[in-house]
């Protein structure tokens, strides 16, 4: 029931502590303020690059194609493209299907319209048992690759309105009404707002 014990005095100490730690760590000087990070372009492929991609006779993952997408283009000045992408895309044109598993957890399997274009399943075994690999054939390959600029747009609209969804429930928290202190507790000013 102690003030000292309050959830926000206690997270301003511990800030003002990590302070202090740094400034003597510095012989008595503050730590230099960090330089802004670069923002980063959008994934992109310029033509050049998109006519330089192979295809591999061996089906691959989607991981292993978001990473070779990656291995074209400088990860200093541009985003990466990630293998939850290109599947966001794919199940939002029919290609893939989430389905439940008897665990619970859910699973991105191909659609008919997802087999025909080359998608393939493939049961493996790992450390945990038996599972089903999701593979793209060459020519599943060259659609994923043939739609980059499609999947980016996509990912990008679905992240800026996570963003909105995000700010109008910090807004509405914000919004609402602080509840009163228990009846005989003298109310707590908000020292970290």
């Amino acid at each position: 029931g102690d003030i000292a014990n309050n959830v926000r005095l206690s997270r301003c100490f511990f800030y003002v502590s990590d302070i202090l730690r740094q400034v003597i760590e510095n012989g008595g000087v503050t730590p230099p303020p960090r330089a802004p990070r670069a923002e980063k372009q959008t994934f992109a492929l310029t033509e050049e690059a998109r006519a330089a991609l192979r295809v591999t006779d061996t089906p691959l993952t989607v991981s292993e194609i978001a990473s070779y997408l990656n291995d074209t283009v400088d990860e200093n000045t541009m985003k990466r493209i990630t293998a939850a992408s290109i599947n966001s895309w794919l199940v939002d044109r029919g290609f893939l299907e989430v389905v439940e598993r008897p665990d619970g957890k859910t699973r991105k399997l191909p659609t008919s319209d997802g087999r025909e274009l080359g998608i393939i399943t493939e049961e493996r075994m790992g450390q945990y048992g038996p599972y089903t690999n999701v593979l793209f054939s060459p020519a599943a390959q060259t659609f994923v690759f043939d739609h980059v600029g499609a999947i980016v747009e996509l990912y990008e609209q679905e992240k800026a309105a996570k963003k909105e969804q995000r700010a109008a429930a910090k807004a509405q928290r914000a919004a609402a009404p602080v509840p009163a202190p228990p009846a005989g507790q003298p109310p707590v000013t908000d020292f970290l707002n």
